[in-house]
């Protein structure tokens, strides 16, 4: 099985293919297919079939919209997006803190 340059929750940019230039959290890995879903990426339509086992006996069914599976070479980790911590504040120039 190879290893992935991707983790689940990374911050990604789709580099190649239709959805080229989205970025997006991976939600999914399959390591053995070397594919990973991404949030937002590669969306597609389901058809399920109707049925009555939802609660208290609900319709369940008909048309959902969902991600996909992409290529991991097709994606490219990007640093997260977190605010830049700040760096301790320099003493004054005597060399004192105040």
């Amino acid at each position: 099985m190879p290893k992935l340059h991707v983790k689940k929750g990374d911050l990604v940019k789709v580099i190649a293919g239709k959805d080229k230039g989205a970025k997006g959290h991976v939600i999914a890995t399959y390591p053995a297919e070397e594919r990973v879903v991404v949030e937002g990426v590669n969306l597609i339509k389901k058809h399920s079939k109707e049925t009555h086992q939802g609660p208290r006996g609900a319709k369940t069914g008909g048309v959902q919209t969902m991600e996909g599976k992409i290529h991991v070479s097709n994606v490219k980790k990007l640093k997260d997006d977190k605010p830049a911590e700040k760096k301790a504040e320099k003493a004054d120039e005597t060399g004192e803190d105040s």
